[in-house]
């Protein structure tokens, strides 16, 4: 005859279970972000991935962040060689004058973006102010004004 074993209840089982700790235990010891985990490369390749409105949002999230960010002249140049498809004389002009890459593209991105719409004839067949969408008209130079009326010219 076979002699039953015992059940073990769950209390008596060795399991090891991780220790849980409470939240604010956990974070004390820990750095809470990856710019202080991981190598300074890294770092740049994620923010690398961010467009440019999100990049500024990032630069203001804490100190480290914005040091790691703003002092990375190569994070904005991608996105301003972007905007320099449109706006090719302003950022050259800007680029002379000494300003840096994220200068420049702060500069000119909101002017791009109208400039971009214009000159695809977004606002070609506008017949009061009204059809106008809100940020449509940002302030532009005389030569500026002279490249879209052209575009328009060539419809």
């Amino acid at each position: 005859m076979m002699q039953k074993t015992p059940k073990r209840n769950k209390q008596s089982q060795t399991r090891s279970e991780p220790t849980l700790l409470p939240r604010d235990k956990k974070r004390r010891g820990a750095p809470a972000d990856f710019v202080a985990l991981l190598p300074p490369e890294v770092s740049v390749r994620i923010f690398s991935s961010l467009d440019p409105r999100s990049l500024c949002s990032a630069a203001m999230t804490c100190r480290r962040w914005r040091l790691a960010i703003d002092g990375n002249d190569w994070l904005w140049k991608n996105h301003c060689l972007t905007v320099r498809a449109v706006c090719q004389r302003e950022i050259d002009g800007d680029r002379g004058s000494g300003y840096s890459w994220k200068i420049t593209l702060l500069r000119n991105y909101w002017k791009s973006k109208v400039k971009q719409e214009w000159l695809s004839g977004k606002y070609s067949n506008i017949h009061s102010q009204n059809n106008l969408p809100e940020k449509s008209m940002y302030p532009m130079d005389v030569d500026t004004w002279g490249e879209i009326l052209e575009a328009e010219l060539e419809r």
